[in-house]
């Protein structure tokens, strides 16, 4: 992982030069949870202009940090980080605490946090990953290999959610998917049995053929209606 974390900003540094102020690993690489099959690297890159002079210069980098298997890295300026705390909670939550430096200016450190819209964005998330989930699992439904590839997928998304759902009623959220889980079970009470059976999946403690991946999407299902009404609750 860091010689190709090296390698993207040695790249980056020769495209932009001084116009690069900051590259910044955040998520699962940052926080010590990253797995090679089905985590991604994220990595945040911060510019004095995002114009199109920088996006051309960005194409081939891009291209080829995809195809080592991870999204391509966002790019914002110093002054859009600044103003967009409040409508990218969720993310900056994260970044705050889980970062890396890997060049440049620690523009992570004066970040202050707005959560005006905190507890809509994460309900709103929940939400709208719920739906998606169900859409793509109805097209899938006589597959059963594909149907657990999609709930595996949706693994991570879902323990990043039940975190903040944690942290909005005030508990002090752990980073590890399998102490989110026990933590969003302890003290919101909701079932997180599904996405337990998915992680030793994931770390083949247990074989595809012992999970009936019917049974199990329909726990995972019931497992995020209940986060959501969880978090719906504190609107009220």
């Amino acid at each position: 992982m860091d010689k190709i974390l090296a390698e993207l900003v040695r790249k980056l540094t020769r495209a932009y030069g001084d116009s690069l102020i900051s590259v910044v690993l955040y998520g699962s690489g940052a926080a010590g949870d990253h797995q090679p099959n089905y985590s991604d690297l994220n990595v945040l890159c911060v510019l004095r202009e995002v114009g199109t002079a920088q996006l051309s210069a960005a194409e081939e980098i891009f291209r080829w940090w995809r195809e080592q298997g991870s999204p391509a890295p966002l790019l914002l300026t110093e002054q859009e980080l600044k103003t967009s705390t409040d409508c990218f909670a969720i993310e900056l939550h994260d970044i705050r605490r889980n970062h890396r430096l890997l060049y440049g200016a620690n523009v992570i450190a004066g970040l202050e946090e707005d959560n005006t819209f905190y507890r809509a964005q994460v309900e709103h998330d929940l939400r709208a990953k719920f739906l998606r989930l169900r859409q793509k699992a109805a097209g899938l439904m006589f597959d059963p290999s594909l149907l657990r590839r999609l709930l595996l997928d949706s693994l991570s998304t879902f323990c990043v959610l039940y975190r903040h759902a944690l942290i909005l009623h005030g508990i002090e959220a752990p980073y590890r998917k399998r102490e989110v889980l026990s933590a969003a079970r302890e003290h919101l009470h909701i079932d997180t049995f599904a996405f337990e059976q998915l992680l030793d999946l994931r770390e083949e403690r247990i074989k595809a053929r012992d999970v009936d991946g019917r049974a199990l999407l329909d726990s995972c299902l019931r497992s995020i209606a209940s986060a959501i009404d969880v978090v719906d609750r504190l609107a009220k």
